[in-house]
């Protein structure tokens, strides 16, 4: 059975106008890198929101952070969740969430049981058979990590012909080191903990894999402040796919376009940097 967990998502406050900020915030490192997946001179035209139901209807998972997941409160929280409560906003649009196993989303969305589904569904071919997408609104690239001692090492298959560098086995990240990077002595690891593990004691070299896996450890206290990222990221799609969108009915052009049209809007008004450099304090780029 589904987890029912609705809540309204308020429009009371003027968010919008309160996120509408410097592409980077007061305090900010300029060298914190904000990914930007809108073209400027590509600009949506204003939706005509009457077209839409009285509520958009969204639906999320709860174990994804820090896109998706319960706070200490019980409530969702995380980027997605910040980012469909942005979208509500700039539409002037009630909107609701709820919380349902991944495997549900498109059913629901097929069904007609929800609108929207923000929830970290890749865009492929595959699931363009079964929903259609807004814009991309993220990407995780990959990225190398190296001990703090290494920061300025150059990542080029020339510079690392002689490291170790430490990866998932059969992975993606494995693939692109094989056929980009081939001259390295790679070192293969049942999961991306004994690769981390495998860096922080120094049998590797540096450790190759998921953007956000690696910067949510960075930042936390399991990485000891061993480590930083060097070189990168690594966004070949053949190999990291081409990033995530929120998933819609097939047909509903209606919805997709006032989706494309607010989240453009967020870039621009730098609701996306707000919401990117609270959930990314390191960046994924």
């Amino acid at each position: 059975m589904a987890l029912a967990f609705a809540v309204a998502l308020l429009l009371a406050a003027p968010l919008g106008a309160a996120w509408a900020q410097s592409p980077t915030p007061a305090g900010v490192s300029d060298a914190v890198m904000v990914p930007g997946f809108w073209d400027p001179k590509r600009r949506p035209e204003r939706p005509d929101v009457t077209r839409l139901p009285v509520q958009i209807r969204f639906v999320t998972t709860e174990d994804y952070p820090p896109f998706s997941f319960r706070g200490e409160d019980g409530r969702p929280t995380g980027f997605n969740v910040d980012i469909a409560r942005a979208i509500c906003t700039e539409l002037a649009i009630r909107c609701t969430l709820e919380i349902l196993p991944f495997e549900q989303l498109v059913e629901a969305l097929e069904s007609g049981k929800a609108d929207a589904a923000i929830a970290g569904i890749a865009i492929s071919a595959a699931s363009r058979e079964r929903t259609d997408f807004s814009d991309r609104y993220f990407r995780s690239p990959a990225r190398f990590v190296a001990r703090n001692g290494d920061p300025a090492l150059k990542v080029t298959p020339d510079a690392l012909s002689s490291k170790s560098v430490g990866v998932v086995a059969d992975s993606a990240h494995e693939a692109y080191l094989r056929d980009f990077f081939n001259e390295i002595a790679i070192r293969h690891f049942p999961d991306v903990d004994a690769a981390r593990a495998a860096l922080q004691k120094g049998d590797v070299d540096l450790i190759f894999g998921d953007g956000v896996q690696l910067a949510l450890w960075l930042n936390g206290t399991a990485s000891a402040g061993c480590c930083v990222f060097v070189g990168g990221p690594f966004t070949e799609s053949l190999y990291f796919g081409e990033g995530m969108g929120i998933a819609v009915k097939r047909g509903n052009d209606a919805l997709r376009q006032s989706l494309n049209y607010a989240l453009a809007q967020l870039w621009e008004e730098g609701v996306y940097t707000d919401l990117y450099l609270r959930w990314f304090p390191i960046s994924v780029y």
